[in-house]
């Protein structure tokens, strides 16, 4: 009998990490408590994808829990501990602006949480592969100091600079930056993944998201940037830009096509291993193009404001480099370009809007 236990399985990732590895695994443990809700409101809740998984995966087992629960957990450990190959942790606060309101919640649920799994998994299942969601947001706002430069709908980087050809990788410092207090706390789990790996000698992957997404995101005003735009676009809502003219430009990469990762990951692992995991060039745009691209495929037009106050931490330009996992995977790449996002956003929240 073969185990995966996915945490935050009503979410985005986690979600699409159980429908990926259902048939993979004789046994799919989801750990979820629909936190989401307590975080960004009723809209955000992930009720209804639990519901959905419970009713079309046989072998899908739904544990009510919060990670923070360290002897809970440990029960869940304890009974799958010798079946269990496959720790995938994409249970989360994510969002940078939320975590100033409750910087305690934000920190027990991002590192101690992690700590707590880490540790059952060291204990009872030392050779599972262990998978860790980060975030592009570790690196703080050190990509903002790179030299940009300002086009008619998009910030973009000096075609002179290593980054223009493929965007940021790994090397990038992760210290003295201002991060966010959730940039902090997901900080604090990704060097904590690391540490595993590299001390204990786990087969632990960090990988540092861009703007992750799929039509089983449930987008809010805090987090969930494409969903929430189509959101708006769909149901007529307002929606407000925060600074930069709104040509800051993000990398989008499909829920699916990170979750394709982990899978070539998980059949050959390294130790501590990080990998920055985005749209890369593939697929991304800027807060303007993505509006024209909401409002072309509803047929809306939006409710725009701008706020000229951008959010802390904020990253002015944000293209995520895949090099490195592309050249230890080179089987690996990229499914969904933005256009395939976009109408697959639309698609799946025009159905629950």
């Amino acid at each position: 009998m073969t185990t995966a236990l996915i945490t935050g399985s009503g979410g985005l990732i986690g979600s699409e990490s159980v429908r990926f590895f259902q048939d993979k695994f004789d046994t799919i443990v989801g750990i979820d408590n629909n936190m989401r809700s307590y975080f960004f409101g009723a809209e955000a809740s992930t009720e209804w994808n639990v519901n959905s998984i419970k009713e079309n995966y046989a072998n899908y087992r739904h544990i009510q829990a919060d990670i923070r629960d360290y002897a809970l957990l440990e029960k869940v450990f304890q009974e799958h501990g010798k079946n269990l190959k496959l720790v995938v942790h994409t249970a989360a606060q994510p969002s940078h602006d939320w975590a100033a309101k409750e910087p305690l919640t934000d920190f027990s649920v991002n590192a101690t949480g992690t700590l707590n799994l880490l540790e059952l998994t060291r204990i009872y299942a030392p050779d599972a592969v262990f998978i860790f969601t980060s975030t592009n947001k570790v690196y703080g706002d050190r990509p903002n100091e790179l030299p940009l430069v300002e086009l008619e709908k998009r910030w973009e980087i000096s075609e002179s600079h290593p980054y223009f050809k493929n965007g940021i990788d790994e090397n990038m410092s992760i210290d003295q930056s201002k991060h966010s207090l959730f940039g902090a706390s997901k900080v604090a789990a990704d060097v904590l993944v690391q540490e595993y790996g590299r001390y204990f000698s786990m087969k632990t992957g960090v990988f540092r998201g861009g703007c992750l997404t799929g039509p089983n995101h449930s987008g809010s005003q805090l987090h969930g940037f494409l969903a929430y735009l189509m959101k708006c676009a769909i149901a007529g809502k307002p929606y407000t830009i925060f600074g930069y003219k709104g040509k800051q430009v993000r990398d989008n990469i499909h829920s699916r096509d990170l979750v394709n990762m982990f899978w070539h990951y998980y059949q050959n692992p390294k130790n501590g291993e990080v990998y920055n995991a985005g749209g890369g060039r593939y697929s991304n745009c800027s807060m303007l193009e993505g509006i024209e691209a909401c409002e072309l495929i509803s047929g809306n037009k939006m409710n725009i404001t701008y706020s000229e106050t951008n959010r802390i931490g904020d990253h002015i330009w944000y293209i995520s480099d895949l090099s490195k996992f592309q050249q230890d995977y080179p089987e690996w790449t990229w499914q969904y370009g933005f256009k395939d996002i976009i109408q697959e956003l639309h698609e799946g929240l025009i159905k629950r809007v």
